[in-house]
């Protein structure tokens, strides 16, 4: 026990004051005469014997009552534990109230953020006037940096409202701390009221400061069940119009239910172009497959829906996608056109085929092409290998059919620069190709089972092609002595096909092969690179626009598809691309535009953070636990049962106070030494 005034402790003196009353206050006995002598020396006896006892017990009483009244002078306390400290004359306050999506859950006292409310303000009514405080919640707002008085802070407790971003406690508490390094008070306080999910708690990654007493106080749902989408994806990476496209969706369910028969819908460009419906049980997710048609080019906007309370914020996921009507592509020659390639592109509307030798380049518009096919060049000069590795950064495909008088060095330093799997020595002999890889996107729909005997490609020489350590290099076509035919391997952001042979039918009959067309025209089609279906809220987002600029032209918008949202981001050129950041900027679901010039040139989709929708948290227990695990002394759970809040953390900042009870005591002598004086005869 401790005492917040222990000079009043010499006041215990005054115990000698009523102990030197009684020694020199003799009350005198009367006189009383009876004809029976004994019955006298009875009575005188047992009188006197009675007296002495009444004035013992008033005298203890009375020391009793002084010694209560010193200790309650004195303000003993029993000093706080887990790392509480005793509060000075100012406390910086800062208190961290979680106002995410799981918040919105039912409680006792309403909604979690509601109950988080009324706790914030029981915590600040347990602080001083004098003191300052400090409202923390997942936005971050700039308005939330500084300190204020307590007024002010309740105040501010009416504004707080669900909010799409999520914080771990590790960045909570690295923002606090900074935040009290700045305001240099001597004592810190910093409290968190949340539901505590397990994918915000990061305990491990959290630096304490042993000059900050930390709070926990957990709030818990009556309830906890919710039904999510999680994410799609589509089978094919690019579609034409007039195909049949797959989208997979994967539905997940957190809570202790199982669903039946819940009906999930696929909107595209505002109709409903596919439904399904599906089983799941309690803690499990289920992958679904909507099939439809693309009719139309362009970009489409399309969501998944499903129907589930009382969370419902990832209950739709938004996404787009894009059908392009024609594919550029290039072809390099060395002055000699290929009619195998013209034949295949020419007279296909898919795409737009373009042809040129070597000495004719343009660097300058490799940008607008997808895919570049290198035919037949014997020697690769350092300055194409440098805009064909340029090319590939901003996710360009390149198909490389080396020359039949290859310059294998400067092929080497090509691929050298690539990052990728190299030609080496030729190989002379007939032999033949043996094994497809249908595994692989390029041919993974062509065939619906290959036959045992299929008839393929004849091979009369060709180059050997070298993984390089680590490659990724995936064979497509392999021949009968074990060597690629056809590899593919990823370069930076593109995709890189290299053949063994050259397009002559003198190496091979591939180019009369019918195996030729699909291999050409899906490497065609994938130029397109998958684009990514959609984005998250909240975050620094990099967006590659397949998009140049020039000087007058540097202006990017991003708008909301209802005109609702408008902002112009930071943008970064890269070769053919221009990356953009959304720097945390869009905060709302839904779909967007990118307009430059006026024209929309992409279509964006941002959804909310699934993180949330993982309802599993921790209770006070778990709490304790992880405290005691991780070694965070400064740390102390708070979980009121029964008692206000106010009290139990004016306790926990200056302990047990006991001062009330020596005032009853003292009180409580007192009547008793009253009772003895007036009713003990």
């Amino acid at each position: 026990m401790e005492f917040v005034n222990p000079l009043f402790l010499y006041g215990l003196i005054a115990i000698a004051i009523p102990i030197i009353i009684h020694l020199f206050n003799f009350r005198k006995f009367r006189k009383v005469y009876f004809t029976n002598v004994k019955f006298l020396e009875e009575l005188q006896q047992k009188t006197r014997k009675q007296s002495q006892l009444r004035h013992l017990l008033t005298l203890l009483m009375r020391i009793l009552a002084i010694v209560a009244l010193v200790m309650a002078f004195a303000q003993p306390y029993i000093p706080a534990t887990s790392g509480a400290k005793k509060q000075e004359t100012h406390t910086a306050v800062s208190i961290y109230l979680d106002n995410s999506f799981s918040m919105a859950l039912n409680s006792s006292q309403g909604t979690l953020l509601q109950e988080a409310v009324a706790r914030a303000r029981e915590v600040a009514m347990a602080y001083s006037t004098t003191d300052i405080f400090q409202l923390l919640t997942n936005d971050f707002e700039g308005y939330h940096q500084r300190y204020v008085s307590r007024d002010e802070f309740l105040e501010s407790l009416n504004e707080v409202e669900i909010s799409p971003l999520s914080r771990t406690l590790s960045e909570v508490i690295k923002r606090q701390t900074s935040l009290f390094n700045e305001e240099k008070q001597k004592s810190r306080v910093a409290v968190m009221i949340s539901d505590f999910q397990k994918n915000i708690c990061d305990f491990g990654h959290i630096q304490p400061d042993s000059g900050t007493a930390t709070y926990l106080i957990p709030v818990t749902a009556t309830e906890k069940a919710n039904l999510y989408v999680d994410t799609v994806w589509f089978e094919a990476p690019a579609y034409r119009t007039g195909q049949h496209a797959k989208l997979n969706v994967r539905i997940s369910n957190a809570s202790d239910d199982d669903f039946e028969k819940i009906p999930a819908k696929l909107i595209i460009n505002g109709q409903q172009r596919a439904i399904a419906s599906f089983d799941i049980y309690s803690g499990r997710s289920t992958d679904l497959s909507m099939p439809f048609t693309v009719h139309e080019t362009g970009i489409h906007y399309a969501r998944l829906e499903i129907t589930d309370h009382p969370i419902t914020y990832d209950d739709a996921l938004f996404f787009t996608f894009e059908v392009k009507e024609q594919i550029p592509l290039l072809a390099i020659h060395n002055g000699e056109e290929s009619t195998y390639l013209h034949s295949l592109f020419d007279n296909d509307s898919s795409f737009i085929f373009k042809t040129v030798a070597e000495s004719q380049l343009d660097y300058s518009s490799f940008n607008q092409f997808n895919l570049i096919i290198i035919n037949g060049l014997n020697i690769i000069s350092s300055g194409l290998s440098l805009e064909l590795k340029r090319f590939v950064e901003g996710g360009g495909s390149v198909v490389v059919f080396p020359g039949e008088m290859a310059d294998l060095e400067s092929y080497r330093q090509f691929f050298q620069q690539m990052g990728t799997s190299f030609l080496a020595e030729k190989t002379e002999g007939e032999t033949k190709v043996s094994d497809i890889n249908t595994l692989n996107r390029v041919y993974d729909d062509v065939f619906e089972n290959v036959p045992e005997n299929i008839d393929l490609p004849a091979v009369s020489g060709h180059y050997t092609i070298r993984r390089k350590p680590g490659s990724l290099m995936e064979s497509l076509l392999e021949m009968q002595n074990g060597n690629i035919f056809l590899g593919a391997e990823p370069a930076s952001k593109g995709m890189l096909y290299l053949f063994a042979v050259p397009l002559n039918p003198e190496w091979s009959n591939f180019a009369k092969h019918a195996i030729f067309v699909p291999t050409l025209y899906k490497i065609g089609l994938l130029s397109q690179g998958p684009s990514k279906l959609y984005y998250m809220t909240g975050r620094n987002e990099n967006i590659s626009i397949k998009s140049t600029l020039s000087g007058t032209d540097q202006v990017f918008k991003i708008v909301g598809l209802n005109k609702d949202f408008e902002m112009i981001p930071e943008i970064r050129p890269v070769f053919s691309q221009t990356e953009i950041f959304t720097r945390n900027q869009i905060r709302d679901a839904g779909h967007y535009q990118v307009i430059q010039h006026g024209n929309v040139v992409a279509g964006l989709a941002f959804n909310y953070n699934r993180k949330e929708s993982d309802l599993d948290s921790y209770n006070k227990n778990d709490l304790e636990t992880i405290l005691t695990e991780q070694n965070l002394t400064t740390f102390s759970v708070i979980k009121p049962e029964g008692k206000v809040l106010t009290d139990v953390i004016s306790e926990l900042n200056a302990g047990i106070r006991l001062w009330k009870w020596f005032v009853i005591l003292a009180l409580l002598f007192l009547s008793v030494e009253v009772f003895l004086l007036r009713f003990i005869k």
